[in-house]
């Protein structure tokens, strides 16, 4: 049973994924707006009643790369040790996000989903969105930590997103020059200052 159900989640991400790649790719090749959802489920072999089964529309679908990022972010985060302070755990565990073995790749999607966000209000809407729930989803995992009795749960993970978002920004506006993690480090240096 445990293998049946394995290779059903499996299955399942794997054609997530294969949708995300083309809505990633079409979007690239022609642009966001003239990208429909038929024309996704066609690239990846699947019908559109499939589509909606994975994704809500085609702005779900392309950024569903940044939820990977997330869950990498969030799984990372609860996997630090619990007395660990909760701006240290959350600095380790971005540190663990842009540095290991798929960073590289993921980096380069980010960079791509990014630089479409910020030319269609649509798709940043749905990644302001996307970000909120993750900014509730941060300060629960950060809960109880060493240094929440400060400065509440909420309000570092703000300050840690807002610092991913300017790190981000100034990481495409400078075409992706300098590494993203020292861009977000020094970002969250000087978030920090004011607390040190």
């Amino acid at each position: 049973m445990d293998t049946t159900t394995g290779l059903r989640e499996r299955k399942k991400a794997a054609t997530r994924q294969a949708v995300h790649e083309a809505a990633l790719r079409l979007t690239v090749e022609h642009g966001f707006d003239k990208v429909t959802v038929e024309a996704i489920a066609d690239a990846a072999g699947i019908s559109r009643r499939t589509f909606s089964n994975y994704f809500s529309g085609k702005e779900d679908a392309l950024l569903f790369g940044d939820e990977r990022q997330t869950d990498l972010l969030l799984h990372t985060l609860r996997e630090r040790p619990a007395g660990e302070p909760a701006w240290s755990a959350l600095r380790s565990a971005a540190r663990a996000m842009l540095s290991g073995k798929e960073a590289t790749p993921l980096q380069r999607e980010w960079a791509v989903r990014t630089r479409l966000a910020m030319r269609h209000p649509s798709l940043l809407a749905r990644q302001l969105a996307n970000r909120v729930a993750l900014e509730r989803e941060i300060a629960h995992a950060l809960a109880g930590r060493p240094g929440t009795q400060s400065v509440t749960p909420e309000v570092f993970a703000a300050m840690f997103l807002t610092s991913l978002r300017l790190a981000t920004t100034a990481w495409i506006v400078e075409e992706e020059t300098r590494p993203l993690l020292d861009l977000l480090d020094h970002y969250l240096d000087q978030a920090a200052r004011p607390f040190s």
